[in-house]
């Protein structure tokens, strides 16, 4: 390790050891909170997933009874989060360990990789910190602090990116891996910031390349190919007495495995009326806009009373109001109905 790379790591972890926040996940090195964490934590800030964490491990002590929760159970506990995917890779990856591994995690990065949900990063992430295998974690706070300090231009979106950041990670972690790892991501997160950096008062300057320059709004590179998608909902919510009707959305899209209404995209009004044949039109909502990572949603949803129980579309079943609460749902919708709990609509 040369002089540059040398004081880099010795000042990162003085500076974390002096300003880090107190989490509960680095208070241990119990392998079952630190992969829930890491789940939680993908693509989520700390003060947003935080709560969930905590609501985790209270719910579900071990890993055994995580991986013995029903799927609609998790779910509910994860509303509101997004990517629901991460939830459910969670539990099949829970229930693979408990009925193939003891219910005990692999030891190294390797054996990790192999779970579903669990990718470089991640797996990197619970080696180090509960194992303090010696591999370097990659993250998007990492990718930020080496690209300023050591001047790489280098796309980090790019397969020559990744490889080239991974190669120079590598070669600068210390034997302490899981001090140090924790220690440069939390310095991304709160010392060298995407926008603004406190660059006056970081440890890092006097050999910072950024710094030098004055790069760093201009590092790390990241060429983004993925453009927004707009997307036109109708939810038809049909009513029959006091039960409402929803669906379990199974095909891959987002909000898999999640309830919804009986959903038109870009309905026409033409075929808004031939649903008004089949029941009595009760009001329309505002349309409401939802955002996503890649995606922008504009929903509408539509009330219409049924004059029978029997339903059209065979996949939507009846729900008391009640039991619609305890209904994993996306945030939206849940939202919605919360809206609704004064108003004559629920029978």
């Amino acid at each position: 390790m040369n002089e540059k790379s040398k004081f880099f790591v010795e000042n990162i972890i003085a500076w974390y050891k002096k300003h880090h926040r107190k989490l509960p996940w680095r208070n241990t090195q119990n392998p079952y909170h630190i992969w829930l964490s890491e789940i939680i934590l993908q693509q989520t800030r700390v003060k947003q997933g935080l709560p969930y964490y905590l609501k985790f491990v209270e719910r579900y002590p071990t890993l055994q009874d995580l991986a013995s929760a029903s799927d609609n159970e998790v779910f509910r506990l994860w509303q509101g989060l997004g990517y629901y995917n991460r939830a459910k890779n969670m539990l099949t990856a829970a229930r693979h360990l408990c009925e193939n591994n003891q219910g005990e995690f692999p030891k190294n990065y390797q054996e990790l990789l192999k779970l579903k949900g669990i990718g470089k990063y991640t797996a990197a992430a619970i080696a180090s910190f509960a194992f303090n295998e010696k591999v370097a974690v990659l993250d998007g706070n990492v990718f930020r602090v080496l690209a300023r300090y050591f001047g790489i231009y280098t796309d980090i979106a790019s397969p020559q990116g990744e490889k080239e950041f991974r190669a120079l990670a590598e070669s600068i972690v210390p034997e302490n891996s899981s001090e140090y790892n924790q220690a440069i991501m939390e310095f991304g997160a709160l010392q060298c910031t995407p926008q603004k950096p406190n660059c006056m008062f970081c440890p890092l300057r006097e050999h910072c390349f950024a710094f030098a320059y004055q790069e760093q709004e201009s590092l790390p590179v990241k060429i983004s190919k993925t453009q927004m998608r707009e997307r036109f909902f109708a939810y038809i919510i049909w009513h029959n007495e006091d039960k409402i009707a929803l669906k379990k959305r199974l095909h891959k899209d987002i909000w898999q495995n999640l309830y919804d209404f009986d959903l038109q995209e870009k309905i026409s009004l033409d075929e808004l009326h031939q649903i008004q044949v089949q029941g009595t039109f009760l009001m329309a909502s505002e349309i409401l806009k939802h955002q996503l990572t890649h995606q922008k949603i504009f929903i509408r949803f539509f009330h219409f009373e049924s004059p029978t129980p029997n339903l059209v579309d065979k996949n939507l079943e009846w729900y008391s109001w009640q039991a619609v609460q305890n209904l994993p749902k996306p945030i939206i919708i849940a939202n919605y109905l919360q809206t609704l709990q004064t108003q004559n609509l629920q029978g």
